[in-house]
């Protein structure tokens, strides 16, 4: 997409998935305003960056230092000035769900029991209290509204590692406007609505399991089976902070990738195990310990 400078007029070329862009010639920041489409639609909200630069790259280099002993010396040694900040896609998701659910509930109770036991070569009588549980079935029906249920939009982060850096402080959503993204990458929705209604379902159906499952009565309960209806589905789309940095430590392998929650400062990312520094570190406990035993054998 071409795009003309409002500070200066020169003619910038936009990537498709972006909504911001960056004049090279003048700095001055711009929005680039689309079409709404289904897939992407204008944000409903957005929030900001609470976690300024040189703090993100500080939790990310603690992090990165924290996790890298076993590492390889190249992520080991990494610079995180390469660290960026995006405003990444996201819908909000909310739902009233109505489940009818059937399991056996167990109450505990204790009784006396009488046993025979062997003591110093005699049979005697003894009493103690036991615990058994009576089970019975129960059936019923749940309805709950669920809400703030946050899941990605963005093929470049995947909901696993959004739910890694959540949560989110929501009641500081504020209604979008371009002036809150204009200077930051912001990026628009690549997954489809029906590929991101998906994924707020699924977390749904496993949100109800955790309620139902604390909502039973009794001591214990087993075999918990229920059904779901959805109703009234909304969706939100909202633009969230996430400072990333990218690493490429290997040409043969994927980049590596940290992420710092812009809002809270928490901060996903894994870092890859060195067996060459494993291999060492156990040949040389094995070596300290032959020395112990060889040792240990002379000294008798």
């Amino acid at each position: 997409m071409n795009l003309s400078c409002q500070s200066c007029g020169a003619q910038l070329v936009v990537e498709a998935a972006l909504r911001t862009a960056t004049c090279p010639y003048c700095a001055a920041p711009t929005v680039v305003e689309r079409p709404p489409t289904r897939d992407q639609p204008q944000p409903t909200f957005a929030l900001g960056f609470v976690q300024r630069p040189e703090r993100a790259r500080e939790l990310a280099r603690e992090n990165l230092l924290r996790r890298s002993f076993w590492a390889p010396a190249s992520v080991r040694n990494a610079s995180v000035e390469a660290l960026r900040g995006i405003y990444v896609p996201a819908y909000l998701y909310s739902v009233l769900v109505r489940s009818e659910y059937a399991a056996s509930i167990g109450e505990n109770y204790t009784e006396t029991e009488t046993y025979t036991a062997t003591e110093n070569g005699r049979q005697v009588t003894r009493t103690r209290q036991v615990t058994r549980t009576e089970w019975r079935p129960l059936q019923g029906r749940h309805a709950e509204y669920v809400q703030e249920v946050l899941v990605t939009a963005s093929s470049g982060l995947d909901n696993t590692e959004l739910q890694s850096l959540e949560p989110f402080d929501l009641r500081q959503l504020r209604r979008y406007d371009d002036a809150i993204i204009s200077g930051w990458i912001a990026e628009e929705p690549s997954l489809s609505q029906d590929q991101c209604l998906a994924l707020a379902r699924r977390e749904v159906h496993g949100h109800m399991k955790k309620r139902l499952a604390a909502f039973m009565p009794g001591d214990s309960h087993r075999e918990l089976t229920f059904s779901t209806q959805l109703h009234n589905e909304a969706l939100s789309l909202c633009l969230v902070p996430v400072w990333v940095l990218a690493l490429r430590h290997d040409p043969q392998a994927p980049p590596l990738r940290f992420l710092v929650n812009g809002q809270t400062g928490a901060v996903h990312g894994k870092v890859p195990v060195s067996w060459v520094k494993v291999l060492l570190a156990v040949l040389l406990a094995l070596l300290v310990l032959g020395v112990l035993i060889l040792l240990f054998s002379k000294s008798k």
